[in-house]
């Protein structure tokens, strides 16, 4: 099999594509022939060498990516046969190995696309395994309601896009934000209320509602000027910081103006991922019923590297993904 490997930590020219033995499932497990492959901001990080919540820097050289979907079509010892040629999702945990033509899983990590209601691509479920399990832990802390006003910076982000389309069916006004004209038009099909550029120093003047609710995903000095737009007794829930540093509050600002502040989701103590296993389940269900419509950016396996440049430099909408 082809897969793409990392030797050595350092830029994204050290992703390179490599020749393999293909892969061979033990007991409870199954080969997946993998059709795409996810990326996550987190992937750059722990490129480079640096450890990323609660992933620890990989042993090298190591096949980088946590989230694939394909067809199983090899199981292993203890595998139910009706297993065989269905069409699966598997987000792999804390063990990478993504961004090849196979991956190897337990049945415990699978979710079954041909049993949805719906057609979802393999592009779409890994977009959806990821930061659709996040949006949906989201937006079950947000309790978003008619009466809201949303701010969603990086909203032309995977996530963002999909709490664009949710804060709409809730009836909620949209202030939608993101960097560069690009964004901001393709965030329009979306139809929120207001689209701002944030790449403009002025863009926190541009925003003509004051929000009940700022979903912050970016932190750093956007994140922050996104609170400084909250309207008084409004609240900001974090769940990311894309920036590089979490959005930087005291006591004081929220006593000012009888705000609210809280996490809303992340990372779990010790990586127990089985309990996002509903959050997975119900983004899968959403896009199924064509309430979701992820955003994605796709590239071909042997791109891994300039996939990891773009999304690095901020090139990108939606999530990207290597097919």
């Amino acid at each position: 099999m082809r897969a793409i490997r990392l030797h050595a930590f350092g830029p994204p020219e050290n992703l390179v594509l490599d020749d393999l033995p293909d892969l061979e499932p033990g007991p409870g497990e199954v080969r997946i022939a993998v059709e795409a492959s996810g990326v996550h901001l987190l992937d750059t990080a722990l490129r480079r060498g640096e450890g990323a919540g609660p992933m620890a820097t990989p042993s090298l050289p190591t096949v980088p990516g946590r989230e694939v979907a394909g067809r199983i079509d090899r199981i292993g010892a203890d595998v139910p046969q009706r297993w065989l040629g269905r069409r699966v999702v598997a987000h792999l945990g804390m063990v990478p190995g993504g961004y090849a033509e196979q991956a190897v899983t337990t049945i415990a990590k699978l979710y079954d696309l041909d049993a949805l209601p719906g057609p979802v691509t393999g592009a779409e479920a890994v977009a959806l395994v990821g930061t659709g399990r996040t949006t949906v832990g989201v937006l079950s802390a947000a309790a978003l309601t008619a009466s809201d006003t949303v701010l969603i910076p990086a909203a032309a982000g995977g996530i963002g896009w999909l709490l664009v389309q949710a804060a709409r069916a809730a009836g909620a006004a949209v202030i939608a934000a993101a960097g560069g004209e690009e964004k901001v038009r393709r965030l329009a099909e979306l139809g929120p209320d207001e689209v701002v550029d944030y790449s403009r120093p002025d863009w926190p003047d541009r925003v003509r509602k004051s929000p009940t609710v700022v979903l912050d995903g970016v932190g750093g000095a956007i994140g922050r000027a996104a609170f400084d737009l909250l309207a008084p007794g409004g609240r900001l829930l974090m769940f990311g910081w894309s920036s590089g540093t979490a959005t930087q509050i005291t006591t004081d600002d929220l006593v000012g103006r009888s705000l609210t502040a809280s996490w809303g989701f992340g990372f779990l103590p010790g990586g127990d991922l089985d309990r996002l296993r509903p959050y997975v389940e119900e983004a899968l269900q959403r896009a199924a019923r064509a309430e979701w419509r992820p955003l994605l950016t796709m590239y071909p396996l042997a791109d891994a590297a300039r996939a990891h440049t773009d999304l690095e430099h901020r090139r990108t909408v939606g999530k990207v993904v290597l097919t």
